[in-house]
């Protein structure tokens, strides 16, 4: 069973070093990211199990009748996708119609941009731009395009989102001015303030870090990033035990009494590890006895039980919520997961049946495909038996 827990924006670790290759008297060493390129005459003794054949074509696919190489050679994973014929590494997108195809990330931005370039009254366009800037760390370019849209009319997500690309770059008065535009905008809106937050870290503010985060957290209580930030905050300021004693006074406020997030939160920072689960399972327990139907924190305590190889805790959390999962594929998804690892076909042959019948999107594809891959199953395993000579 997979879990999310959210990160809080802190600043940006630093970047992975290049890849490195070196030459060795037994051939090519690789540190770091990185590919062999090598005729295949360089395996006599079998293709690496690992291995991927790149076959070489020219335009219209014909092939290419020159030797690439002579001999093994490493290549750097730029000089692969370029290989491939990509412009820039690869990435998935969606075609016309839906369908999932890989381009080159510059052949992308191209695209967008001429698209954004050829029609700037049509906001849309640049945000999905600068959007697809961002999250390829190209935040120069991203505020270009953003200024524009906001001196066009953007809203409060246009001004956090400039905010953001001039944060990233540490232009720091400019992110301020952006930011509290945004705040103005969007008074129920956590998240400029968070950034707020980041800003005065960056300025080694901490009484101006520690009012923005608390003032996220007054804003919308049910946020989990404004939860964990103040964590990570009294954290490094101080230490874990006092971390969790400020989380859990602010958590009692009458005000966020109700809300499951500071524990949701709390459990993330301790889910990863197996030393550390149980506590994050008692940290998950608080977050629903708060709100025993917010789908949240049963998603998370059910994924840190499957973790843990409790597959019956599993059943037991999530049985009585099958209207919820109606509505909730990552519940239903925990739920089929421990049914299947149980071997309870007679309870999965029912939970998929309802869930088909959902009005949710999600959750009726998931029990579609998940009805498909039991068939395929119980078919293969028929055959397996019917096989000659599997009773002997």
């Amino acid at each position: 069973m997979s879990q999310t827990t959210s990160t809080p924006p802190r600043p940006n670790a630093p970047g992975m070093p290049a890849p490195e290759t070196t030459s060795g008297d037994g051939g090519i060493a690789v540190r770091g990211g990185a590919a062999i390129l090598a005729p295949i005459q360089s395996f006599p003794n079998g293709v690496p199990a690992n291995a991927m054949v790149l076959i070489p074509l020219g335009p219209n696919g014909e092939p290419v009748e020159k030797n690439v190489v002579d001999g093994p050679v490493a290549v750097t994973m730029e000089q692969v996708w370029k290989l491939l014929g990509f412009n820039g590494p690869a990435v998935q997108v969606q075609d016309d119609q839906g369908r999932p195809i890989a381009i080159g990330l510059e052949d992308l931005l191209a695209g967008l941009e001429k698209h954004w370039v050829d029609s700037q009254d049509d906001l849309d366009r640049g945000r999905i731009f600068a959007q697809e800037l961002m999250k390829y760390q190209r935040h120069e370019k991203a505020e270009t395009v953003l200024s524009k849209v906001v001196a066009r009319g953007g809203d409060g997500n246009d001004w956090l989102a400039l905010g953001v690309a001039q944060l990233a770059q540490e232009k720091l008065e400019k992110a301020e001015g952006t930011l509290k535009g945004a705040q103005n905008l969007m008074k129920e809106n956590p998240y400029p303030s968070l950034h707020l937050a980041k800003l005065a870290h960056s300025r080694k503010d901490e009484k101006a870090e520690r009012d923005a985060v608390e003032r996220a957290i007054q804003i919308q209580p049910g946020n989990v990033d404004a939860w964990a930030y103040l964590f990570n905050f009294v954290k490094e300021a101080e230490n874990e035990e006092k971390a969790i004693a400020a989380v859990e006074e602010l958590a009692n406020a009458p005000v966020n009494a109700k809300t499951a997030a500071p524990f949701v939160a709390l459990q993330g920072f301790y889910a990863g590890e197996e030393a550390t689960r149980d506590k994050a399972i008692a940290f998950a327990k608080r977050g629903l006895e708060r709100a025993p139907s917010d789908p949240i924190p049963l998603i998370v305590l059910s994924a840190l039980y499957g973790q843990a190889g409790k597959i019956d805790e599993v059943v037991k959390l999530l049985a009585p919520q099958e209207a919820l999962m109606q509505q909730d594929v990552r519940i239903a998804h925990n739920y089929f997961e421990a049914l299947f690892q149980a071997k309870d076909m007679g309870k999965i042959t029912a939970l998929l049946n309802k869930l088909a019948t959902s009005s949710n999107k999600e959750v009726k594809q998931f029990a579609i495909e998940r009805s498909r891959a039991i068939a395929q199953m119980l078919q293969q395993q028929q055959q397996a038996l019917t096989a000659p000579g599997a009773q002997s």
